[in-house]
């Protein structure tokens, strides 16, 4: 997940080597109504995914509160990462949205393979440094 203000560095999940029950276990902080976008890097080694797509499902106590699904697009095997960049999107703000969310993301594609699934937490804050 990447800021696109100035005031506040990117913040970097690496699913690809880290423990994912130690992500779990990890929280991120997101000041409430700040500009934001996700950066995706990632390698396809074998076949072509078709249909790529990033899936990320937000829970609040318990309920799903918000679902995104982003299309990456389709994309044939080589060395180097391809890069995907979701829109600009602005964090939610007010007293009534600052709080802990638990987020389950995952990669799927047009067969409805899971890529790969990981869990995540998310503070929203009135500040960065709350």
């Amino acid at each position: 997940m990447a800021g696109s203000g100035t005031d506040r560095q990117a913040q970097v999940q690496d699913v690809r080597s880290g423990d994912p029950e130690a992500l779990k276990k990890k929280s991120f902080t997101m000041k409430e109504g700040v500009d934001y976008r996700v950066k995706i890097h990632f390698k396809v080694n074998r076949d072509i995914v078709s249909g790529l797509k990033y899936v990320h499902l937000t829970y609040r106590k318990g309920i799903r509160v918000d679902k995104a699904v982003y299309m990456v697009g389709s994309y044939g095997p080589r060395v180097e990462e391809h890069e995907f960049m979701t829109p600009v999107e602005e964090a939610p703000k007010g007293m009534i949205v600052r709080g802990s969310y638990h987020i389950k993301s995952h990669f799927t594609d047009d067969d409805k393979t899971d890529h790969l699934s990981w869990e995540w937490n998310l503070g929203i804050k009135k500040d960065w440094d709350e």
